[in-house]
């Protein structure tokens, strides 16, 4: 792979997302139901207000393609956010994998969920060997910069968020299991209730006044509920005129 002077764009000259495998056939087995489930929370509730929606991508479980110089390599992050792209590859497509140098926009925050399979190298606590790519950490922190860092620990349900700060990335110290990001004009946090009828604590996100942004399902029920309220005073104020309404 040679470049030409001036410079040819990487989409003449480096693979695209269709050029390039969206699974890795070495890594058995599908995501768990945890797996499945709360990346779908953080989809639904993650709506920054200084962004359209058309300019917003969230992916979960896709392969991550961030280095030019070897493109094969790539990190499977469990759910990640990019702002100012399209949504759609080449606003006409869905995506098969997001492909860095094709997009020319890096993550803005990555969540991974700790298993104790993957915690080590989530954290950084590998050690690197020189002939294999390097870990979901240093791709983050070093390759990509990636701003800010979640991770989640599924069974002791613990939030641990990581912002980068000049070369590292520093931890956060959280009081309340909860972290505002301002340029998201969003916080993440831990919620404890139910989704898709599981009762448990889960990630979810959270706006300016400190409420949960809501689900579309939850939105549809917070309307029924106000209709029907609407409905009981309406009915109320007609019999305290002596009125019996119809309510058939």
């Amino acid at each position: 792979m040679y470049q030409t002077d001036p410079p040819r764009s990487p989409k003449d000259v480096l693979p695209t997302m269709y050029d390039l495998p969206s699974e890795d056939p070495e890594e058995p087995g599908l995501p768990d139901q945890f797996h499945l489930l709360q990346p779908r929370l953080l989809d639904e509730t993650f709506r920054p207000q200084n962004y359209p929606s058309d300019e917003i991508f969230v992916a979960s479980d896709l392969n991550l393609y961030y280095d030019p110089r070897h493109p094969l390599w790539h990190k499977r992050p469990d759910w990640f956010a990019v702002l100012g792209v399209s949504r759609l590859y080449e606003q006409q497509d869905l995506r098969l994998s997001y492909v860095v140098w094709q997009e020319g926009v890096d993550p803005f925050i990555v969540v991974e969920l700790l298993s104790p399979s993957t915690e080590k190298e989530d954290l950084g606590q590998t050690l690197r060997d020189i002939k294999q790519p390097p870990g979901k950490w240093e791709v983050y922190e070093q390759i990509l910069r990636v701003p800010y860092y979640a991770v989640f620990d599924r069974y002791k349900y613990k939030l641990r968020i990581f912002k980068l700060d000049g070369a590292r990335y520093a931890e956060i110290a959280l009081s309340e299991s909860r972290f505002w990001i301002p340029e998201l004009e969003l916080g993440l946090g831990v919620w404890q209730g139910r989704y898709q009828d599981v009762e448990q604590p889960w990630l979810r996100w959270y706006d300016w006044t400190g409420c949960w942004v809501l689900t579309s399902t939850e939105q549809e029920s917070q309307r029924a509920q106000q209709e029907k309220q609407r409905a009981e005073r309406l009915i109320a104020q007609l019999r305290s005129l002596g009125v019996e309404p119809d309510v058939d």
